[in-house]
């Protein structure tokens, strides 16, 4: 696309069940790492690359993942409400459709970061993007090049950017690394109800417009105690 997105949406919702006991009273985004939320690094990178709207989803702890959000500059800030029921990644997306505008957005999971934390992956990105060809653009971490990711990848990429799932197979090279690019105006007639992202992925990968971007950074992903505990020692060691 010509343009990079100038708006995120953050999906900060979440129990943050594997990371308990810390997230009894802090909201996982708010969890540090280096000194600062893990919130905080996601909107450096994004406010570099251009980002000046934000639409964060918010459930359990709101008021503290608020008032972070009232702390930021030169970001236009918007609330997609959950506290009444917990929504999911497919399902918030519905929920916040009004609010996300008719040009493609970036989406972002709020419990992983890239080091140095830049917005070189965002804009890059955005430069892959094209609508004509492809539906979502993911943003893909090599499982060999990442801190704190356990699970077996989840998806294979051709040589053309398209992705189809691991399957059956032992693992797959990439882990989808929580930032994405799509029209909002897609999901628009998707009903507000808790559901996975996986049932939006699943039809677009049948049609082959599920397409991937290798990340060209170090990923960290923080998935419970132990993974921040890693992140923020892998972040010291490396001066960050």
């Amino acid at each position: 696309m010509k343009t990079p997105p100038d708006t995120a949406f953050l999906l900060a919702a979440g129990l943050g069940s594997r990371m308990r006991p810390l997230t009894e009273t802090v909201p996982k985004p708010l969890l540090k790492v280096s000194g600062r939320p893990i919130l905080d690094h996601l909107v450096q990178a994004l406010t570099g690359a251009g980002v000046r709207r934000m639409v964060v989803n918010v459930h359990w702890l709101p008021t503290q993942v608020e008032a972070y959000l009232g702390s930021l500059d030169g970001v236009e800030v918007m609330v997609s409400d959950e506290r009444s029921a917990l929504l999911e990644t497919g399902g918030a997306l519905a929920k916040a459709r009004p609010l996300l505008g008719e040009r493609p957005i970036y989406i972002v999971n709020t419990d992983a970061f890239w080091a140095p934390t830049t917005p070189a992956p965002l804009l890059a990105l955005a430069s892959a993007y094209d609508e004509k060809r492809m539906d979502e653009l993911l943003l893909l971490a090599d499982t060999q090049r990442s801190l704190g990711f356990r699970g077996a990848g989840d998806f294979f990429l051709s040589e053309a950017g398209e992705l189809t799932r691991r399957g059956a197979a032992k693992s797959a090279p990439w882990a989808y690394a929580g930032v994405r690019i799509a029209n909002p105006c897609r999901f628009g007639a998707l009903p507000i109800k808790p559901f996975s992202a996986l049932e939006i992925w699943e039809p677009i990968l049948a049609r082959g417009r599920l397409h991937g971007l290798p990340l060209d950074a170090f990923w960290l992903h923080i998935g419970d105690p132990t993974a921040l505990g890693d992140a923020e020692m892998w972040m010291r060691c490396h001066g960050f």
